[in-house]
């Protein structure tokens, strides 16, 4: 499943409407109603819409700078490292 590319109706999801249509899938499934064709079709967009939004988070964290002061008073942006 993670080999598989994006669709692109998935890949020009925004992060929140990814996110947002990942969790009515979740409570789908959890519910434990529909055809079980309906459900693996489900899961399987359900893990691409998760890989989406894992890669949207990644170019958020690349964008995002830690700004440090130094004693010397000199600014300085380093990547942030969230991990």
């Amino acid at each position: 499943m993670a080999d598989r590319p994006i669709p692109a109706d998935i890949a020009g999801l925004s992060f929140e409407d990814a996110l947002a249509e990942l969790e009515t899938i979740v409570r789908q499934l959890e519910a434990g109603q529909g055809k079980l064709d309906d459900n693996i079709s489900a899961y399987e967009r359900g893990a691409l819409l998760r890989a989406h939004c894992e890669a949207k988070l990644r170019e958020a964290q690349a964008r995002v700078e830690m700004i440090s002061r130094a004693a010397d008073g000199t600014v300085t942006a380093k990547p942030a490292n969230f991990d």
